[in-house]
């Protein structure tokens, strides 16, 4: 029965529903339920705690605080476990493993007895798992960060991940860094519970969730520690309790106006790639598609005005302290389609309302002083790149955005590791490093392998940047002349499968080009030549392989897609 509540939702299949609904509450008694509380509608809550993701450390007491207010609300909350992904702690990589995420989060909203459901997540490729799944299952749901790590003062300085664990490790890595200091600096880079500490992918994410209407938009940027934390999870609770009474699909909010917004917002943040990645597999669960030419056209109109880091100086904790995300919202407003609603119903312009009482303009920039007077992100399309590629500019170096030069290819992760502290290796700071065969469809799984490291023997020379480019990803942490998610990939046959160092590229941000400058006769020999690396023969790699899309379509398996990707 669809007009089913609590737990007649979902009926197990004997063949005979009361004989299913009196067994579930059998067993729901064992638990220790009255039978008033089993009468209730019912909260799930999505658990993405693990020993094995310090980012949700404090999952537990906030899953404490959503049951806190769904109770209060009149709500019977369950909490229940799925995938938990941490960056770190996963071979070959979490993105590898975000779509198996959304599968499980999907199948267990879908299945399970609840009549909404809060989502708890926050490291980098959890929120969009849940979003995917939640935009599927179509369960009215409300989004849960974790929230942001606080900074670490050490030694006058203050020092987050992951951003400050780069900077360190490049410096170790050319010279300037003892092997004791490094060891000093690990054991004082993340020093809290909580996601990434400054504007990376987790964060990112954080505020398009919030910008989208899944979460309050104070409740992107709470820290992980601060008690207003707690505070935002009960709200959470019963803000799922609301949307039993009124439901909203997630959807519903997942529009080509909200998601057009929630790009303005990623450009202004001076936010992650990665989040492009997740936004149109988000969207795509809707049928809703990201144009990288679009995403131009909104860049060359949208500043960064977020002062953090990897692209400026602060952390998150500054950014929540100086106004957060209606400050932002606030100065972007005319940019925005105001009437975009949230789980309540209320628009973005009410959301918004005349901003909040303080804005540090340190931290939060007003649009006449930008950070940059255009958008952190820009689409490339070319010979090398005929379905696009992405390039932060934001992070980059602005005297390496036209360049053309030879090529240095590494066919692999393990080629590059063998081979890019090699003192025979053959390369000079103005040489252009390419990484292939580590897209969506490799073995690598789409890592944050994208940001190559500068060869020792140049690092140790004082260079600090150069043009790298792949069919990876990087981190939202990260920063450099870095060219992500060439499309199609390597393993797909793309052009990029067929460089070979010795080649040029012409690199062009003003033209939003990248071309691989080889004649068609050499191409056409080569790809002659070439044949794709051998598929998985079981399991989820195998999926994988036959499934998964580019980049630019959001990197999600094609029969998750709203048809079955037909």
């Amino acid at each position: 029965m669809t007009d089913a509540k609590g737990l007649g939702r979902n009926a197990a299949n004997y063949g005979d529903r009361d004989f299913a609904l009196y067994l579930r509450r059998s067993f729901a008694k064992s638990m220790g339920y009255s039978r008033e509380a089993l009468d209730r509608p019912v909260v799930g809550i999505a658990d993405t705690g693990s020993d094995l993701n310090n980012c949700h450390r404090t999952a537990p007491e906030l899953i404490e605080a959503v049951k806190r207010g769904v109770l209060m609300a009149g709500g019977l909350p369950l909490a229940f476990p799925t995938i938990s992904l941490c960056e770190p702690f996963l071979s070959p990589c979490s993105m590898h493993y975000r779509n198996l995420m959304a599968l499980d989060t999907e199948a267990m909203i879908a299945a399970q007895p609840m009549d909404a459901v809060v989502l708890v997540g926050g490291c980098d490729k959890t929120v969009p798992a849940q979003l995917m799944a939640a935009a599927s299952a179509g369960v009215p749901a409300v989004q849960l960060v974790v929230g942001p790590m606080s900074a670490n003062r050490f030694q006058g300085e203050r020092l987050a991940a992951c951003t400050d664990c780069r900077r360190y490790w490049a410096r170790y890595r050319a010279g300037e860094v003892s092997q004791a200091r490094i060891e000093e600096v690990e054991g004082s880079l993340a020093t809290t519970a909580g996601t990434c500490g400054v504007m990376g992918t987790a964060s990112t994410m954080a505020c398009i969730a919030a910008t989208l209407g899944f979460m309050p938009l104070e409740a992107a940027s709470i820290p992980a520690t601060h008690a207003d934390r707690l505070r935002a999870a009960e709200e959470a609770g019963a803000q799922a309790v609301r949307l039993i009474h009124k439901p909203v699909p997630p959807a519903a909010l997942i529009t080509e106006k909200s998601v057009e917004n929630a790009l303005r917002v990623l450009l202004a943040l001076g936010g992650s790639t990665n989040a492009l990645v997740h936004l149109a597999a988000i969207a795509g669960r809707c049928g809703v598609a990201v144009d990288y030419r679009r995403l131009n056209a909104l860049s060359d109109s949208t500043p960064v005005l977020v002062d953090l880091k990897p692209t400026g100086e602060g952390y998150m904790e500054d950014f929540h302290a100086a106004g957060g995300m209606r400050a932002l919202l606030h100065e972007i407003r005319d940019l925005l389609h105001l009437d975009c609603a949230d789980l309540d119903g209320r628009s973005l312009a009410e959301r918004i309302g005349d901003g909040p009482a303080f804005v540090d303009r340190a931290v939060i920039k007003p649009r006449g002083a930008p950070v940059s007077p255009v958008g952190g992100l820009v689409a490339l399309f070319g010979t090398l790149a005929p379905e696009g590629a992405i390039l932060k500019r934001s992070a980059a170096t602005p005297a390496l955005f036209e360049h053309e030069a030879r090529c240095v290819v590494f066919d692999g992760l393990e080629d590059l590791a063998r081979r890019i502290d090699d003192e025979a290796l053959e390369v000079t700071p103005s040489d252009i490093l390419i990484l292939k065969g580590a897209g969506p469809l490799s073995a690598a799984g789409m890592p944050e392998a994208g940001y190559l490291p500068i060869p020792k023997k140049l690092a140790r020379q004082g260079v600090k940047d150069m043009v790298r480019m792949s069919d990876c990803r990087m981190s939202g942490t990260a920063f450099g002349t870095v060219v992500l998610h060439i499309a199609p990939e390597a393993v797909a046959g793309g052009p990029l499968a067929l460089v070979e160092t010795g080649d040029r590229v012409r690199l062009s941000v003003a033209e939003r080009r990248l071309d691989l400058l080889v004649d068609e006769a050499t191409l056409a020999a080569r790809r002659a030549r070439w044949s794709p690396p051998p598929a998985p023969a079981r399991g989820w790699d195998a999926l994988v392989r036959r499934e998964v899309l580019q980049a630019p379509q959001g990197a999600d398996l094609r029969f998750l897609l709203p048809g079955g990707g037909a």
